[in-house]
């Protein structure tokens, strides 16, 4: 039975997650970061260590799922690795995991990340939809766009940092300005 809410909890969590946009990794020399978003007081920029993280949001969800995505941006300034290996998330009162998504055979995949995400120096990391994300677990209640949900980042050599999630619409992509 557990197996089957377990499967029941992913198939949702894919449907949810699943968006054809690229991972991107590149050189933090290489990318854009995006001014603030539309409707949205929260900051969009956080520093902890070398870190540098921006253009959070968590996808907005039907009433009764029991999970949510968030996405973000991080760039590593500093000269080490580094690793995003969890946080949390006041909506939730769950777990927070960080995933990835990948096709194998024609069929998406997610599996957590259980040593969680490298950062390496120099490099920006996008979590996005279909790619890299974080997950929510035990969703408190429904998810409405234009909410903003505090969580908190934890990185095993910068330490935590509080954050925003402004939520966006379902079907909302990853860039700084939600589509008109």
């Amino acid at each position: 039975m557990l197996s089957l809410i377990r499967g029941a909890t992913l198939s949702i969590a894919a449907t949810f997650l699943t968006l054809s946009a690229p991972v991107i990794v590149a050189p933090a020399s290489a990318q854009h970061t995006p001014g603030g978003m539309h409707g949205s007081a929260a900051p969009t920029t956080y520093k902890v260590g070398n870190l540098v993280i921006t253009a959070l949001w968590a996808r907005a969800t039907p009433r009764g799922a029991p999970v949510a995505g968030g996405y973000l941006s991080i760039t590593n300034n500093g000269a080490e690795p580094d690793r995003l290996i969890g946080g949390s998330f006041a909506a939730a009162d769950g777990r927070f995991e960080v995933h990835e998504m990948t096709m194998e055979g024609g069929v998406m995949r997610m599996r957590p990340l259980t040593a969680g995400l490298e950062i390496k120096p120099g490099q920006t990391v996008e979590l996005k939809p279909g790619g890299y994300h974080v997950m929510f677990m035990g969703l408190k209640g429904e998810l409405k766009v234009g909410d903003t949900v505090k969580g908190t980042l934890e990185f095993a050599k910068a330490g935590r940092v509080e954050v925003s999630y402004p939520v966006r619409a379902l079907g909302a992509g990853s860039g700084g300005h939600q589509r008109h």
